[in-house]
């Protein structure tokens, strides 16, 4: 079992100030695989106070010198991929392949993309022809705080932590306890890039511990979070006394629109991404919205979809779909698809229970419920696991009704062959984001929600705008 007890605060890995251990469970075979320390005040104070020593001096470096230590780190991170996919498949469960392609690679992506962001970034602009005098200035927020979740750890770690450092703040970082050895390796990767003592912090703790510490500390001057609306909520109020700014990426209930005229690996494809990484993404499609006229061939092929993925152990290479991260996940999941079945759902394929021949590991049978309405639970909560709702709809109109009557409002999706009528939907869809017909969006596009979804943009050009200030000065010496 792996020892990781130490913090990585002001350039040093350092002993926690009082020993509060916290094993790692691997979801796949439920045993500890390593153990960390939950912090307490004085870790939390400690990697706080590095970061604001720090902030003065780092905001200050040049542009090129932060660019040349973010391009040697995105050089590190991927020498040490396959070290990095080996960590977060056995901590959150992601299928060795799925870990090291797309759980890895969304850090790869996001650093590049940061990485040519900002080399176009201007500081420093004019405000315009009609004032030559006046300029708008982009000043480093301060010192942030980076609370990050176990679902996509280095996705999330990348989206707050570069452009964070990039732009001129110092961090301080709380992975989610359940799944933290790929930050601290990530931890490991900074040190190698030689960023200077204080600039990125990591202490390792729970929500109400570090966490807490961390949104209503005096000397943080933002909190970026992802997770559940929850715990946004609590930090949220818990920033208030202090008034600093609170970025939220939070959860969602996506609906992905299927009209009869889409093409013909609509549903499947669908289906697909909803069991991806075991339904644990936020932005997952797990409403699945379907015109009468084409609904019953849908739920056949949904049925089918969710018949044929395969559900194995992390680390065993291939296609199938790992367990999902928890007890506490696993436990809340069977009690969802309990509650779909109670409430008149009609399940095709799936349901309660470990798949067939599987005894232990918090592993989900994919399920897909038919003939659910959007009062049911399974369409109104977030249930982050692979289980699919399929809702029937009669018209364009109904359907965005439909779609848009949750409190989340993160991605949405459609299928259509009509372009005039999918722009139509992508207008008149509440989401942050909308993809049709299977188009992912583009390199640097921002991501972040509507309503309970959350506030705020991350990625490309939008999420180094979210760690900065804008300061209007008039008077400026045109030289």
């Amino acid at each position: 079992m792996l020892d990781k007890r130490k913090f990585y605060i002001n350039g040093e890995w350092v002993s926690p100030a009082k020993t509060n251990d916290f094993e790692v469970i691997n979801p796949s075979t439920e045993q500890p695989c390593a153990v960390i320390s939950l912090g307490g005040e004085a870790d939390t104070q400690a990697a706080v106070e590095a970061a604001k020593q720090a902030f003065d001096s780092w905001r200050q470096t040049p542009k090129s010198e932060r660019l040349a230590l973010i391009e040697k780190l995105a050089e590190i991170y991927q020498a040490r991929s396959q070290e990095m996919g080996e960590a977060i498949s056995m901590e959150m469960g992601a299928p060795i392949s799925l870990a090291n392609t797309a759980q890895v690679g969304s850090g790869t992506w996001h650093i590049g993309n940061f990485i040519r962001a900002f080399k176009n970034f201007e500081f420093d602009r004019p405000l315009g022809d009609h004032a030559p005098n006046d300029r708008i200035l982009y000043d480093p927020i301060g010192v942030c705080g980076l609370i990050t979740p176990w679902n996509w750890p280095m996705n999330q770690v990348t989206l707050k932590a570069i452009p964070a450092m990039a732009v001129g703040c110092t961090v301080v970082l709380k992975p989610s306890e359940i799944a933290p050895l790929s930050s601290m390796l990530f931890a490991e990767m900074v040190d190698e890039a030689g960023f200077p003592a204080g600039v990125f912090n990591l202490v390792n703790g729970d929500g109400p511990g570090v966490g807490t510490q961390l949104s209503g500390h005096p000397d943080v001057d933002m909190i970026s979070f992802t997770g559940s609306a929850r715990a946004g909520t609590a930090i949220s109020k818990n920033a208030a006394d202090t008034i600093k700014r609170v970025s939220l990426e939070l959860g969602g209930k996506g609906a992905n629109v299927i009209f009869a005229d889409a093409d013909e690996k609509a549903v499947k494809r669908g289906a697909i991404h909803c069991f991806g990484n075991t339904g644990q993404s936020c932005n997952a499609p797990t409403r699945m919205l379907v015109e009468r006229s084409y609904y019953d061939e849908a739920v056949a092929i949904a049925k089918d979809t969710a018949e044929k993925t395969a559900v194995d152990v992390s680390s065993k290479e291939g296609r199938h779909i790992g367990p999902v991260v928890s007890k506490l996940q696993f436990d809340k999941i069977q009690t969802l698809i309990e509650k779909g079945i109670d409430e008149g759902a009609r399940l095709v394929a799936g349901g309660p229970g470990r798949p067939d021949g599987i005894e232990k590991g918090y592993f989900v049978k994919p399920t897909v419920f038919a003939d659910v309405n959007n009062d049911m639970t399974i369409a109104r909560e977030e249930i982050f696991g692979p289980v699919l709702s399929i809702i029937p709809f009669d018209n364009e109109e109904e359907a965005v009704k439909i779609a848009n009557d949750t409190v989340y409002g993160l991605t949405n999706y459609v299928q259509t062959q009509d372009g005039a009528k999918a722009n139509r939907m992508a207008r008149n869809l509440r989401s942050g984001m909308v993809e049709m017909n299977g188009t992912s969006r583009g390199a640097g596009s921002p991501f972040g929600g509507f309503k309970q979804s959350g506030n705020g943009r991350e990625g490309g050009v939008w999420g180094l705008e979210d760690f900065l200030e804008v300061k209007a000065v008039s008077g400026w010496s045109v030289e």
